[in-house]
């Protein structure tokens, strides 16, 4: 108890002295309002690769359809908001959790036929899964014309600012952290290097990887709920087969199962990506797609274990415990 009661208040203060400078540095114009959106859109991005690495990088569940559990958040919490949060700040919050209760739900369902799948199956039965949820989010006007189906969502509250995307993305590294470093932890390690082992040592492998599978989930849930009230539009696209794969790189290019690597991987992608936008001559933007896979062929040859491989950043280390 007096170590989780540690733990949470360097959290929090971690929290006060980063949401804090850079709310503070924004302010005062210190930093360019474009670059303090990119930071965000990074903590976004790191929130939904956090969840990700716990499906693939710790319980090795290799998922394509992530995206869909992103999308699934960002329309939920987004639609709540237009019809019954206002401007509310509590409203907000209860938004991005029932983002995140729906990827879960809708993870739950999902994954009770087709986690007992393995390797390259799940991979496509949840690939198959992201390509239903983009033809529902084309056609969601239908059944609701406020989700706006192809032409994109609008009227959405710009709600996202540094102190959530910041909270969000401490409390994402918290539980990540503490579940790793736990006995659950080490269940889902045996199931991602052995299954079969696993199961001969009493692992109920199914339970383990549902809950490794719901918990990913959710992160993505409640990071999409964040990225709707970003931008304040959504559109289909922006939840499709490519948006997995953006997320799919980042874990593996910090390290399956490390979440420093991830976290690095997560901001150096986006930041990248807005920065090439920059820096290159205009007419020449779209050559980032050209630079960007280079740059990751050459990781991988001379990284192949990822950035951080094993090593973790201080704070994100722990022993194990029962």
């Amino acid at each position: 108890m007096v170590r989780l009661l540690r733990n949470l208040i360097k959290t929090f203060v971690a929290y006060a002295f980063l949401a804090g400078s850079i709310s503070l540095l924004a302010g005062g114009g210190v930093v360019n309002p474009y670059w303090v959106q990119i930071l965000e859109l990074a903590c976004i991005v790191a929130i939904s690769a956090q969840g990700l690495n716990i499906i693939y990088g710790h319980t090795g569940l290799f998922s394509l359809g992530h995206a869909a559990f992103y999308g699934i958040g960002a329309y939920t919490a987004a639609y709540l908001m237009k019809m019954y949060g206002g401007q509310s700040q509590a409203a907000f919050l209860a938004a991005l959790l029932a983002g995140g209760g729906a990827a879960a739900a809708v993870a739950c369902l999902i994954g009770l036929p087709t986690l007992r799948l393995t390797s390259d199956y799940l991979g496509i039965a949840t690939l198959g899964f992201g390509i239903i949820m983009k033809v529902v989010f084309d056609s969601a006007d239908r059944f609701l014309p406020e989700l706006g189906g192809a032409r994109g969502m609008t009227g959405i509250a710009k709600m996202t600012t540094v102190p959530w995307v910041v909270f969000f993305l401490l409390a994402s590294l918290l539980v990540v952290r503490n579940m790793i470093h736990s006995s659950y932890g080490r269940a889902i390690l045996s199931i991602r290097e052995d299954e079969i082992a696993a199961e001969t040592m009493g692992i109920d492998t199914f339970q383990y990887k549902m809950v490794g599978f719901v918990t990913g989930c959710t992160f993505a849930g409640v990071a999409g709920g964040l990225y709707a009230h970003l931008y304040a539009f959504l559109h289909p696209s922006n939840f499709d087969f490519f948006k997995s794969i953006d997320i799919l790189v980042i874990v593996v290019l910090g390290g399956l199962g490390n979440m420093s690597g991830t976290l690095v991987a997560s901001f150096g992608w986006i930041f990248l990506l807005e920065g090439l936008r920059v820096v290159l001559p205009p007419g020449y933007v779209e050559l980032r797609w050209v630079l960007i896979p280079v740059l990751l062929i050459v990781t991988m040859l001379l990284r192949p274990q990822g950035i951080f491989g094993t090593r973790e950043f201080p704070f994100l280390r722990g022993k194990v415990y029962r």
